[in-house]
């Protein structure tokens, strides 16, 4: 949000220059992220004085060049050579000394310097007034009031404006500082701590009165829990043109673009004061009526920008006798607006409920600077107010007289929030006494009403514009940012205690697999919790019905929770691409959300995302692509790290893996991984092969809790390996190679190992080749050659009679 220094000074006469009072208002919780330098005029016109033209004879050597002396105030005239047609002695005119910097239409800087132009010197330039940025003119040179003094500054002579605007990092609860007056409000509070007590100064509206009843507009108010307060009054006889400068200065130094001057006062309004206002084309509102309601869903509507929407049944709507007009609170329509040959016109000021704006904002994407407002909650005892106002400067800058009574629709009265505050409590917050009576002070400053007072506390009434202060803990809060943050002084003593934790806390072994996933080279992403609700169309285990959804979605792509962490791991997948990261290895600790009949689940889980090649490019190493393989290598080591060994694996029932296992322990479903379906990949974009493991961080947990680690003296006795190379059918696996090895030799075999597998050339059809270790060992003694060759003739045996292998 944009403040300008300027308008500021007009609410509260501060003589601080700019960066100080940015510190308090940073102190006040209004941080201050950037001050910004405006001209009205780029450059503000520094260099460029008035000139007298003393005497303008012909060029010798150009016939439209004239060599003229121009008395700037200095004790020697300067010779400047012009080419403009209407230059003649005795003209005062602007002049651009050596070395002045202007600037073209586009906003490029050049210099102005000494040269020679046609053989004939030249100390400076005569100015049009394009060349200074005080209009489009380009026919010839300024001709000024012959009553201004010679050497005046020009921007003192064309009342440059120069301004600092604050940029203020709002956060959402400081609905009440979304003004220039709401700003000055907080910066009186803060300077009285200062001890420096100045007046708040608001716009006055005591000349406001009726000119003639000559034009009423009936208004009916159909949904008063949407428009809580609709006001309305009619001008007529205005004259639509161009905003005067100290309007469209104070505009442009927040960096909105003038207009006209009936929307241009509007605005002007709505920054000043913190209240939206809306103008409407009288003549264009028919039956001379008005009707605050909703409209039937799938009512067509164009906005002023020229989109055809269409309204949701909750949206509210301005509309006369036959259409709607306006989206209350966000937008207008494209129909009803003030143009140039608007005359008359009905001026809307109104406190919309917050919740419905934010629903209607976000449903058609629009954010304004009304409904950024509305949303957030204005004060709604200001909108007469507000009202009055901007009839006001309507009229003092586009004429016409003020043509009907206010119409005010306010039934409900929104109330002010009763709080109970304890000293006790504050002193516990805020960890020091603050004295009573500048408690008081404080609360007073912020008019926050002090109804009564004992010695255990105050009775406080809270203004309803003041709508993030509802509870003790709010008050407190208000008193502290104001006495100070730093005024607080810290303790030189600190207390802490020590707790037993198990050392399968969550975030322990989050952290373990974290870092050990980070050493084999993955990074870690934290993807957003809300997500699209069209993505459950990807996946048929995934049901529509159970997506918890959001009441108010921050957009259309952010309407409910996950149900996967598969998508928006894809998203990031597609971001890296994009960008020519193509070689990614990704994981995330997260959540999934579920809806179900009768109650609401959180799911824990661990995704990771391998995709491209293994490694980078190196000149000594080949680069290999990464494949099913590496992802079950890197499971496999994730599970080993948290001591869960035996695992039984099985072919996937994902359904958005095309191919892929699950693993269990016992009854627990540890994880399912594989490789992701092509039509899923293309959703995003996606067009190389991305694998998914998805652990169920839960039962991870818990196996990782009862799993009982078992630790055995090392054998002092060697191992022995044998290797098969085996012909096999296609659709053997190792998994059917370890099971029947595991269940020859129980006790003497420790290890099977596939370590080469070929399919191609020289095999039969339907055949591929596994080489495949044994690894064996006794505990207790060396083994024999007997024994060992006894060992693998039973392999063999078993190998041949079960899986049909035969020995290459």
């Amino acid at each position: 949000m944009k403040i300008s220094y300027n308008w500021l000074k007009q609410f509260i006469k501060i003589d601080w220059d700019a960066e100080k009072t940015g510190e308090l208002l940073t102190d006040l919780g209004l941080e201050i992220e950037g001050i910004e330098r405006y001209e009205s005029v780029k450059g503000g016109l520094e260099g460029i004085v008035v000139g007298e033209v003393l005497t303008c004879v012909q060029h010798p050597n150009a016939d439209r060049l004239k060599v003229t002396t121009v008395n700037i105030g200095t004790d020697t005239p300067l010779q400047i050579v012009c080419g403009a047609p209407n230059v003649a002695a005795g003209q005062k005119v602007p002049v651009a000394t050596i070395g002045t910097t202007l600037y073209t239409a586009e906003g490029e800087a050049w210099k102005i310097k000494k040269g020679k132009i046609r053989g004939e010197e030249s100390h400076g330039m005569i100015c049009a007034e394009d060349e200074l940025g005080l209009g489009e003119s380009h026919d010839g040179i300024m001709v000024l009031d012959e009553k201004i003094k010679v050497g005046s500054p020009a921007s003192l002579v064309f009342k440059i404006e120069n301004d600092d605007v604050f940029e203020i990092g709002l956060t959402p609860n400081r609905a009440d500082a979304m003004s220039h007056y709401g700003v000055a409000r907080d910066l009186k509070a803060g300077l009285l701590q200062q001890e420096i007590a100045l007046e708040l100064i608001t716009p006055s509206v005591s000349s406001y009165h009726v000119d003639a009843r000559s034009l009423k507009i009936d208004v009916d108010v159909k949904n008063i829990e949407k428009a809580p307060r609709y006001c309305g009054v009619t001008i007529s006889g205005v004259k639509v043109e161009a905003s005067p400068s100290w309007l469209q200065n104070r505009l442009k130094a927040i960096g909105l673009s003038p207009i006209n001057n009936i929307v241009d006062a509007t605005n002007y309004v709505l920054h000043e004061l913190g209240q939206p206002l809306h103008a409407f084309d009288a003549h264009k509102i028919s039956g001379n009526k008005i009707e605050v309601k909703t409209c039937k869903s799938g009512t067509k509507f164009t906005t002023l920008d020229g989109v055809i929407r269409e309204l949701h049944e909750d949206d509210l709507m301005i509309c006369d006798a036959e259409k709607p007009m306006c989206i209350a609170g966000v937008f207008g329509g494209i129909d009803s607006g003030v143009t140039e040959s608007t005359s008359n016109i009905f001026l809307e000021s109104a406190y919309f409920d917050p919740v419905s704006i934010r629903k209607t904002a976000k449903r058609h994407a629009l954010n304004t600077d009304a409904s950024f407002r509305f949303e957030r909650g204005i004060d709604p005892n200001i909108t007469e107010y507000a009202l009055k106002r901007a009839a006001l400067l309507i009229t003092d800058i586009a004429g016409g007289e003020i043509a009907s009574d206010i119409f005010d629709a306010y039934q409900n009265k929104i109330k002010d929030f009763e709080v109970r505050l304890s000293f006790e409590n504050a002193k516990k917050l805020i960890g020091e006494e603050i004295p009573k009576e500048t408690i008081k002070s404080i609360l007073s400053s912020l008019e926050i009403k002090v109804n009564n007072v004992t010695e255990a506390g105050l009775g406080l009434t809270v203004p309803a514009y003041r709508n993030d202060v509802q509870r003790e803990a709010d008050i407190i809060e208000e008193i502290l940012r104001v006495y100070g943050y730093n005024n607080i002084a810290t303790t030189e003593k600190l207390n802490a205690s020590i707790s037993n934790s198990s050392r399968f806390e969550d975030y322990k072994l989050q952290n373990i697999i974290g870092n050990q996933l980070a050493s084999q080279g993955f990074y870690e992403i934290l993807a957003n919790s809300l997500t699209s609700p069209k993505y459950v169309e990807l996946s048929e285990d995934l049901n529509e019905d159970h997506n918890v959804k959001m009441l108010n979605p921050l957009s259309n792509d952010l309407e409910v929770m996950r149900q996967s962490l598969l998508f928006s791991g894809l998203e990031a997948v597609s971001h890296n691409i994009n960008r020519k990261r193509e070689d990614l290895k990704l994981f995330e600790f997260g959540k999934t959300y579920h809806q179900y009949s009768d109650t609401r689940e959180e799911h824990k889980h661990l995704s990771v995302f391998v995709t491209g090649n293994k490694s980078e490019e190196r000149w000594n190493s080949i680069t290999t692509p990464s494949d099913f393989f590496y992802l079950k290598g890197t499971i496999e080591t994730v599970l080993q790290r948290l001591g869960l060994n035996r695992l039984k694996s099985a072919p996937t029932k994902n359904d958005v893996l095309s191919e892929g296992m699950n693993l269990s322990l016992g009854k627990k479903q540890l994880v399912d991984f594989g490789l992701v379906k092509k039509p899923i990949l293309k959703h995003f974009g996606i067009s190389q092969n991305v694998l998914f493991a998805d652990f169920n961080w839960d039962n991870v947990l818990d196996m990782a809790q009862h799993n009982k680690i078992k630790f055995t003296e090392i054998s002092k006795y060697p191992e022995v390996r044998r290797d098969f190379a085996l012909l096999l059918d296609n659709n053997v696996s190792f998994e059917d190679i370890y099971t029947i090895a595991k269940q020859t030799e129980k006790q003497l075999l420790k290890n099977v190992n596939l370590f080469d597998v070929y399919e191609g050339k020289n095999l039969p059809a339907g055949k591929k080749s596994y080489a495949v270790s044994f690894t064996l060992q006794d505990e207790n003694k060396t083994l024999t050659d007997k024994q060992i060759d006894k060992i693998m003739s039973k392999l063999q045996t078993n190998f041949e009679n079960k899986l049909g292998a035969e020995l290459r």
